[in-house]
């Protein structure tokens, strides 16, 4: 049955104002002279898709190498959003909260979900509980948040409200395993996103909680995935213009449509001619500390060693731990991780670098402590 044409949206709330289409279209005409910096430029791309733009710029976020400004067709940003629109079972009528970062893709592609599936839009600027910036009657359908939302949507007691929605993403960064299991009071289906602002979004899911979590990643159809020489994940798709893109993301390949993420080939130290993959590393570090009741964010990479030629370093945020502290977290990571896995040294950093999206930068972190 079709949708009735009331319950439609002609508008979305931005901010808690609501902005009409047809002004949208002609912005910045008939525009409100008080917008915010990020407010012109949520409207200035809508105002690019409801005129029919083919073609849109789209930033990387720099989170492994210097950002990079990338054009993509509407058709890619539309196949994505179709794709996705299918597996959550989005329609017309269906209500979404946008609060990531519409200036990158995980934000942007929200929008374009919401156009092409004529959903009802609220926009807010992203902080970390954003749910705090709606009304507490407000409902939604879907949503998608990045690890620190989530953690501070569920700190401030908001799990009921998210089990009234189809489904929630979470991407942009690692889910750290205590917020995992922070998840575990969500009922409705959290996934976990892989994709990169190449392939429009997300090309993969994994699902974070309930019965059906699990440790791999499940490529949505129509995407084709493979191997190169280096075990590192290949993606051939509509969103990829039907070209190859080769990433640097290591992987286990279970099957043409199932995948376990291992990861970055570039995060490979080679100490004293082991090969250790710092994510692996960093995962038991996490652990470690989270059972020491330590909640200080940490990761791991190689320094040069005359001897070794890199040595596995974690580098933690904050002040130094105590003597007591730094020997507990040693014997905890020497019972679990391999001779050359575990770190040599532990380098404090008073407070980590970020990308403009609000990543982990690593490079600039690192170039701190040299």
């Amino acid at each position: 049955m079709a949708p009735d044409s009331a319950l439609l949206p002609d508008s979305l709330l931005l901010n808690g104002r609501e902005f009409h289409y047809a002004d949208i279209q002609q912005y910045p005409a008939n525009s409100p002279t008080d917008l915010n910096g990020y407010e012109a430029r949520v409207l200035d791309f809508c105002r690019q898709w409801l005129n029919g733009a083919q073609e849109f710029g789209l930033q990387t976020s720099g989170s492994t190498g210097l950002p990079q400004r990338v054009t993509m067709t509407r058709q890619q940003l539309a196949a994505s959003a179709r794709r996705t629109g299918d597996y959550f079972d989005l329609g017309p009528g269906d209500r979404m909260l946008v609060c990531l970062n519409c200036e990158f893709v995980g934000g942007l592609m929200m929008l374009v979900r919401g156009f092409e599936r004529r959903m009802h839009l609220t926009i807010v600027e992203p902080q970390a509980d954003p749910l705090a910036l709606v009304p507490a009657g407000a409902e939604f359908d879907f949503t998608s948040f990045v690890p620190l939302q989530l953690r501070a949507v569920l700190a401030a007691g908001h799990a009921p409200r998210l089990n009234r929605l189809k489904g929630i993403l979470v991407g942009g960064a690692a889910v750290e395993k205590s917020l995992e299991q922070e998840i575990q009071q969500v009922q409705v289906p959290v996934y976990l996103t892989y994709g990169m602002t190449e392939t429009a979004s997300h090309i993969a899911l994994r699902r974070l909680n309930g019965p059906d979590a699990t440790p791999y990643y499940h490529v949505l159809s129509g995407i084709h995935v493979g191997q190169d020489e280096r075990g590192c994940l290949t993606i051939r798709a509509d969103v990829t213009q039907d070209q190859l893109i080769t990433t640097n993301d290591r992987v286990n390949l279970l099957d043409a449509r199932t995948f376990e993420w291992l990861g970055r080939a570039d995060f490979v130290i080679n100490s004293g001619g082991v090969k250790v993959q710092a994510e692996k590393v960093e995962q038991v570090l996490e652990v470690a500390l989270m059972e020491l009741g330590l909640r200080c964010r940490a990761f791991i990479a190689g320094r040069p060693d005359e001897r070794l030629g890199e040595q596995v370093t974690a580098f933690l945020e904050g002040e130094p731990l105590a003597p007591a502290q730094q020997q507990q977290l040693h014997a905890l990571l020497s019972q679990r991780l391999d001779k050359y896995e575990q770190p040599r040294e532990f380098v404090f950093v008073p407070q980590f670098q970020a990308t403009p999206s609000g990543k982990l930068d690593r490079r600039n972190t690192l170039q701190m402590v040299k």
